[in-house]
């Protein structure tokens, strides 16, 4: 699985659990929610003023390096 600024917050938790502590790091503590779920990387970095670019980076690298 390779994550895009277009990638559901959703998709990427149900493929791999251990990202989740990506978006804690950012201030996204509300992964459980229905709503958050839905949202897109991009979408979620704006509202939380997170450069999109350097977490789909981190992802990506994790989920390569596993």
């Amino acid at each position: 699985m390779t994550i895009t600024k277009d990638s559901l917050i959703g998709d990427i938790l149900d493929a791999d659990r251990g990202t989740a502590v990506y978006f804690l790091e950012m201030g996204m503590h509300c992964l459980g929610c229905p709503a958050s779920r839905g949202e897109s990387v991009e979408e979620a970095c704006q509202v939380h003023g997170v450069d999109a670019d350097e977490l789909i980076a981190k992802i990506n690298t994790y989920l390569t390096e596993k």
